[in-house]
């Protein structure tokens, strides 16, 4: 970890533990345009020292434009607020035997609940997009409306209805929905939160954070598995690879269950097309009729990075879980279930500020 002064200048040892000040902060968020490597370094003094100001509008328009909308930052920035107007929540963290306690609570309940899950269908709404480079400026190439049903003795199976609004034929259950082209991913509703939590992942975990997400509030921890205890599978098209993953996850801390994993994949051979694959997967909590409360996935973020030739290109699957329902419910495309608007650019375009914040 670096120390404050690679992040401002050289302050004093006892000055270090002080809370963050506006000028202190302003003074590094106006460089991240130019060394986006500092965001790793302010939102680690974010968390270890908190802040002594409170964020206005203009304020969090001038960090969403300067960071190019971070999402971390903006998380973290937002619960060092809260901690700042409630200072009862001043310590980030809970005692390490607390933090163990809801870690071992969120794995025993997760694995029951997997083992418990009901049968099920959902449909996903997917956003597929692409960027040149790494510059995240996403174009969308297509909108599929999937069918999938979830059987406990057969896990997930997937049908591809309807691409750009077009339904075709009544295709059959497959274990992805490939024949779209394009990128597709699987298992955001066991596989994920089983591969966390079960014992052969050999999963370490460290606590990093406190957040509120959805009103909950939540412990944030970091996590690692290696690749020899993986089930990552990366499949370029031609070759298949298991990848080591690291990342955070977001524990209720009243019910103990996932509200939220972030995962990165890392260690594919160099000479893999893939070269990056990241995921943002949210669970919530969902009524089947008939069947009772759920926690299962809402949204799903995947990202993955393509090299070929010297170039670089990536792909974004924005996708959005809607409609569970019964086991054996027939799923019907309906006019909603086109969404239109555009993935939001990494990097908002700037505007002229009234008054400099």
């Amino acid at each position: 970890m670096l120390c404050a002064s690679a992040l401002a200048g050289a302050p004093a040892r006892a000055q270090q533990q002080a809370p963050m000040t506006n000028a202190e902060f302003l003074a590094i968020v106006r460089q991240l345009p130019q060394r986006p490597a500092l965001k790793e370094q302010l939102v680690s003094e974010l968390r270890r020292r908190g802040i002594s100001f409170t964020l206005t509008s203009g304020l969090r328009a001038f960090v969403a434009t300067k960071s190019g909308n971070d999402e971390e930052l903006r998380r973290v920035l937002e619960e060092a607020q809260r901690r700042f107007l409630n200072p009862r929540e001043a310590t980030p963290l809970p005692p390490e035997a607390e933090t163990a306690d809801l870690l071992a609570r969120a794995r025993t309940a997760t694995l029951e609940a997997a083992a418990q899950m009901p049968d099920f269908v959902v449909k996903q709404l997917v956003t597929r997009a692409t960027a040149l480079g790494n510059s995240r400026n996403w174009r969308v190439s297509d909108r599929l409306v999937v069918g999938v049903s979830y059987r406990l003795s057969e896990g997930e199976k997937y049908r591809l209805l309807a691409v750009n609004g077009i339904t075709g034929p009544a295709a059959e259950e497959k274990d992805d929905y490939r024949e779209a082209g394009g990128a597709n991913s699987t298992g955001e509703f066991v596989s994920v939160l089983k591969a966390l939590f079960e014992e052969e992942s050999r999963a370490e975990f460290r606590p990093l954070d406190t957040d509120t997400l959805r009103g909950r509030r939540a412990l944030v921890y970091t996590y690692e598995i290696k690749k020899t205890n993986s089930k990552w599978l990366l499949d370029s098209g031609d070759t298949k690879v298991i990848a080591a993953h690291r990342g955070k996850v977001w524990v209720d801390r009243e019910k103990a269950r996932v509200l939220r994993v972030e995962a990165e994949a890392f260690g594919m051979p160099a000479t893999f097309p893939i070269t990056g694959a990241t995921l943002a997967l949210d669970y919530d909590w969902v009524t089947i009729p008939g069947q009772g409360d759920y926690l299962l996935p809402s949204r799903s973020i995947v990202v993955m990075t393509r090299a070929s030739r010297g170039e670089s290109a990536q792909s974004r699957n924005d996708i959005r879980f809607t409609n569970y329902q019964k086991y054996g419910t027939e799923l019907k495309i309906l006019d909603d279930d086109i969404l239109d608007e555009e993935p939001p650019a990494e990097t908002p375009p700037p505007k002229p500020p009234a008054k400099k914040p």
